[in-house]
């Protein structure tokens, strides 16, 4: 940071910065339990120790707290776990109703990204006609974000009385969400011909005022071997919205090499099963009783109200905990 010229590409040296205030955050938080810890040593090897039994036992208390919290630091060590994260969600099978359960889904992330610090900014939208909406793309900018909503990859089921339907009948939806880690570099793993991309450019119906939507802005490439489409519209600027696009191509054409990858690996232990749409990872059923289910872990919760606005570090937590038994990485 000290050299000439660090400024000069003011993205890459921002990103440096943050890495800089996050390592000096690390380094502050550790050496603050260390500091605890011996003074707590202290205390209990004091001959009055037993007088002072309750205040040790709660600043006992404190420190396991925090250093369970660390211990899902440490387990998110991936090679992209510290990125931002690209996070899309799609209604699936179920009509309106799956178009609402996707914009649920979208205030849930939205309510956890704020409860976590991270900044969010939606990058396309396909509202639903009556409701929710048909697919949504938003980029969540924060130490970590990618190493914890990859977890939350995979389909959600929700079961309820649709508010949608007169007969008042229960109706089962689902909704499928994608998390890629922000990659801005070029990797070995993505290599992109300008000739397998088919680039398009059209009006954009998003937020932004009359000059968003008069204008071509809105971008969308197709990269014709894999059949991957990508749109966004959120930038005033069409340039701005193809460099975001091609991020996200990058990122999704990134994942599906790793999972080329794991295939195979997969094939050869004999472990290989293909993932089908109706393999959902967690059911959210507010009738006939009320519970958050994850499939993976286990982990249960009847407090619906509470994980639809957010509170979803448990299922996160239990499935890297899961994880991290299986001696997998995602």
């Amino acid at each position: 940071m000290a050299q000439a010229g660090f400024w000069d590409d003011r993205a890459a040296a921002e990103a440096v910065s943050r890495q800089v205030s996050d390592l000096k955050s690390d380094l502050e938080t550790w050496a603050g339990l260390d500091r605890e810890a011996e003074e707590l040593s202290h205390l209990v090897d004091d001959a009055d120790a037993e007088s002072i039994r309750g205040d040790i036992e709660a600043q006992l208390g404190r420190l396991e707290t925090t250093m369970t919290a660390l211990e899902f630091r440490i387990l998110l060590s991936d090679k992209y776990d510290e990125r931002n994260a690209i996070v899309a969600i799609h209604a699936g099978t179920g009509g309106t109703d799956a178009q609402d359960w996707a914009g649920m889904l979208l205030r849930m992330y939205l309510r956890y990204c704020e409860q976590q610090g991270w900044r969010t900014r939606v990058l396309d939208e396909s509202r639903g006609q009556e409701a929710g909406v048909k697919s949504v793309t938003f980029e969540v900018t924060g130490r970590l974000a990618y190493g914890y909503l990859k977890n939350e990859a995979g389909v959600h089921r929700l079961v309820r009385i649709s508010p949608f339907d007169a007969e008042k009948m229960r109706h089962t939806s689902f909704a499928l969400v994608e998390a890629l880690p922000e990659i801005a570099e070029v990797d070995d793993n993505v290599k992109i011909d300008p000739k397998d991309l088919r680039i398009d450019t059209f009006l954009s119906s998003g937020h932004g005022g009359q000059s968003v939507q008069t204008t071509y802005s809105a971008v969308r490439i197709v990269h014709l071997p894999t059949k991957i489409m990508v749109s966004v519209q959120n930038e005033r600027s069409q340039t701005q919205n193809k460099e975001t696009a091609m991020k996200i191509l990058k990122a999704k054409l990134h994942q599906i090499a790793l999972g080329e990858q794991r295939a195979e690996k997969d094939k050869l232990r004999g472990e290989f099963h293909e993932a089908a749409w109706g393999n959902q990872i967690r059911s959210y059923v507010l009738q006939p009783y009320r519970m958050v289910k994850d499939h993976r872990t286990q982990h249960e919760t009847s407090d619906v109200d509470a994980v639809l606005n957010g509170a979803i570090t448990p299922f996160i937590e239990a499935n890297l905990r899961r994880l991290a038994a299986a001696g997998q990485s995602r």
